[in-house]
């Protein structure tokens, strides 16, 4: 069996490999996958990898499977983590954010103003694969950021450093960090002018500077002993499915209600309508994760969400019995039954806290609507991905749920019937994401037939 390129899904616990052809002639193809448990923390990635590649070799009934380039995305090892550090939470914070989501990380610190000492304890408690360090608008204030570079300088934490502050901080910024040999990499200013957001080139540089250190971690050192092409974090490699969608269908919001986390990915201008109401500045691409929303890591968090007694009545199932049996991939029809619920209720609370809302101030003049946060009215295409969207016996009803779900209108969010519904079936959107930085042409004629269209 011959294939052009195969892209690993490194993840925290199982390792996949999906298989392409066709990929050089214009006819892409996707072959099959195999899966293994990941093994990065058996100290060699590789065991992981070619444990998947077997599994392939047998899914497929070959001998033998010959490939030209392998590819990956990775979110083991806890992902990617960061910490973000700049001037005002709602400006240059916000945006530093916004850009470390977007590419894919895990945000477990943001501090505003000048870093304490309790806040470098904290730092250093992260251990954080990456620090991105912002503050202050082009020409403007500039003495926070410098100092926050060397309060990191000299707190022990040897994590690389992206800057993206006010430019003229930028030889002084690379002097602090290169004297305390650390890693710094220099991009444009998140947060240029007061309400204007430029975080695609930090995203792209994130993107860079965790391929090049993720090759250093404990258990990934010998990544490229296999891997010859791209490695991206895996809900950045999402991220760029996700756009290479808008490119085709245009307005995009894409769910993927995982075991441990719920991620939410949109692209789009919103309205002109909300845009003049709208009280700061949204990303154009944005991703949102909730930690606290997960169908196996979190099922307990969103059981009492509900209700325990609650869910029993509505399911008609034992919930003692259901909860202490449960499992990551249900068996049971009342497991299925609970699964698909807690799915619907991690859906809907992961797009209320992507999606902005309209609300009412009162000034001397009278009641006024304002709009806050990302504005999703001119969505039309909700993307259902990840495990439980694409597997789960009732998706199109969970799906629906998830696209009907602003019945009072105060959402940002399109009205009930208004959402087209689509699945990810051959559930390779981080593949395609990575695969797209090569081959893009091929990466778009692969995602519309896994969206069926």
């Amino acid at each position: 069996m011959k294939a052009d390129v195969l892209v690993a899904e490194i993840g925290s616990t199982t390792t996949l490999i999906n298989a392409f052809c066709g990929i050089r002639s214009g006819e892409p193809k996707f072959i099959g996958q195999g899966q293994a448990p990941t093994s990065v923390l058996e100290g060699d990635v590789r065991i992981g990898l070619n444990g998947a590649i077997e599994d392939l070799k047998a899914n497929l009934g070959a001998d033998k499977i010959e490939y030209g380039e392998m590819l990956a995305t990775s979110s083991a090892a806890g992902g990617l983590r960061m910490c973000v550090h700049g001037l005002v939470y709602d400006m240059t914070v916000k945006a530093a954010e916004a850009a470390a989501l977007g590419a894919g990380a895990i945000v477990t610190m943001a501090t505003a103003g000048k870093l304490s000492e309790y806040d470098i304890e904290d730092l250093k408690e992260a251990k954080p694969n990456l620090i991105l360090l912002a503050g202050g608008t082009d020409y403007g204030e500039k003495e926070t950021a410098l100092f926050n570079a060397r309060m990191i300088a000299a707190s022990g934490v040897k994590a690389p450093v992206i800057y993206a502050g006010n430019v003229q901080n930028k030889r002084a910024v690379e002097d602090i960090f290169q004297k305390a040999g650390i890693s710094c990499t220099v991009t444009e200013n998140v947060y240029p002018k007061l309400d204007k957001l430029n975080i695609e080139p930090a995203r792209k540089i994130i993107h860079q500077v965790f391929e090049e250190h993720i090759i250093k971690a404990p258990g990934m050192e010998h990544i490229r002993d296999m891997v010859t092409g791209h490695i991206m974090p895996t809900p950045g490699a999402v991220m760029e499915a996700v756009q290479l969608a808008y490119n085709e269908i245009g307005d995009v919001v894409a769910v993927d209600i995982g075991g441990a986390t719920t991620d939410v990915h949109s692209v789009t201008g919103g309205s002109e309508e909300i845009g003049i109401l709208l009280t700061t500045p949204e990303p154009f691409a944005k991703r949102t994760v909730e930690g606290d929303l997960g169908l196996y890591v979190n099922a307990k968090n969103l059981v009492e969400r509900i209700g325990a007694d609650a869910l029993s009545a509505e399911l008609g199932i034992d919930m003692d019995a259901v909860m202490a049996n449960y499992l990551p991939i249900p068996k049971s029809a009342e497991q299925f039954k609970l699964t698909e619920r807690l799915c619907k209720e991690a859906g809907l609370v992961a797009l209320e806290r992507h999606a902005g809302a309209l609300r009412y101030v009162y000034t001397p003049s009278g009641r006024r609507t304002v709009a806050e946060g990302k504005d999703l009215t001119a969505v039309r295409t909700i993307i259902g991905t990840g495990g439980a969207l694409t597997r789960l016996p009732h998706r199109e009803q969970l799906l629906r749920a998830l696209a009907d779900c602003n019945a009072t209108g105060m959402m940002l969010y399109p009205k009930p019937g208004k959402l087209r519904t689509l699945f990810d079936d051959d559930y390779i959107m981080a593949s395609l994401g990575v695969l797209s930085r090569h081959y893009p042409d091929a990466a778009l004629a692969l995602l519309k037939h896994s969206l069926g269209i």
